[in-house]
């Protein structure tokens, strides 16, 4: 779960920069493939856990 919250505050210091126009075009190109992968890594983790929840608790997360 530490990767996950470490990738969360990657995203958001991504996000700061770029919002705060502290970067070149081409720095700013970088941060965002970044940012798109460490998203798609996010959603890996996510899946991973409520899957697991799915499995400890039965049907029950699903209805």
């Amino acid at each position: 779960m530490a990767k996950l919250e470490d990738d969360f505050k990657k995203l958001e210091k991504i996000i700061e920069s770029m919002e705060n126009n502290e970067l070149s075009l081409e720095e700013a190109f970088k941060a965002y493939e970044e940012g798109v992968k460490l998203v798609a890594e996010c959603n890996e983790q996510i899946d991973k856990v409520e899957k697991q929840l799915i499995i400890l608790n039965g049907d029950e997360v699903c209805e």
